[in-house]
């Protein structure tokens, strides 16, 4: 039986992969740039593949998926449909892509530091979803 940290781990980041996939989905369509959609269509793939990953463990372990926060995901969707409804640009999709990034690795400390008795591999995905919301938010830095 894997210990509750790290249960609590693995649903923290399925719902931060459910996010960011829900948030690029939100904006994909509006790129102008074929480049800044390329870049967002990889970071999609990319959390895809992490979340297929933690699902597998959370099934292993015998835990169900976690959606993110309804309060999260209308914050999230607010934000994005204001930003774009005064700046329909790149720059207003960098600027609301580089705000949950910066977001998303807050929140995974945080939880990070909450669960410190998760496993190593459970600590290691969260890292790796981390790196994925840095790389992202360097990548979207020429597009502000």
């Amino acid at each position: 039986m894997q210990n509750e940290d790290t249960i609590h781990l693995l649903k923290e980041c399925d719902a931060g992969t459910k996010m960011a996939v829900t948030s690029i989905n939100e904006v994909l369509d509006k790129t102008k740039s074929s480049s800044l959609n390329s870049l967002l269509a990889d970071s999609k793939e990319h959390h895809e593949k992490l979340g297929d990953d933690i699902h597998r463990l959370l099934i292993e372990y015998g835990s169900e998926e976690k959606d993110p926060s309804a309060v999260a995901k209308g914050m999230s969707w607010m934000k994005t449909n204001i930003m774009m409804g005064v700046k329909d640009t790149d720059t207003a999709i960098a600027d609301v892509m580089t705000d949950g990034c910066n977001m998303g690795v807050k929140s995974l400390y945080r939880y990070m530091n909450k669960y410190p008795t998760a496993n190593e591999s459970t600590k290691e995905l969260c890292h790796r979803l981390v790196s994925i919301e840095t790389e992202l938010c360097k990548d979207l830095r020429p597009y502000l």
